[in-house]
């Protein structure tokens, strides 16, 4: 089995995949038609139906949001601990 290359979507491109579904086309030929895998449409419909959005950021959890938020905080209070070593540091040289 070779491997496929990514591709990408447009938003546009997914809501006509996602009304064609809605207006009564099956899944199955909508993945062969348009040659696409069942685990993408299944995202696309899901994501339009709970949010609308097709964006990664806009269908995120509360809880998704607030980790990524906290390793950010977190990966800004080990820079700045460093630093405060390297001045403790040089200030302790002198």
């Amino acid at each position: 089995m070779t491997k496929r290359e990514r591709r990408t979507f447009t938003d546009e491109f997914k809501n006509q995949m996602v009304q064609l579904y809605l207006n009564g086309k099956r899944k199955s030929d909508i993945i062969r038609e348009y040659d696409l895998t069942a685990s993408a449409l299944d995202k696309w419909i899901n994501q339009s139906q709970s949010t609308g959005s097709f964006r990664e950021k806009d269908n995120r959890t509360p809880e998704e949001n607030e980790l990524i938020r906290l390793r950010k905080e977190n990966q800004q209070l080990k820079m700045e601990n460093d630093i405060l070593k390297q001045a403790a540091l040089i200030l302790g040289r002198k």
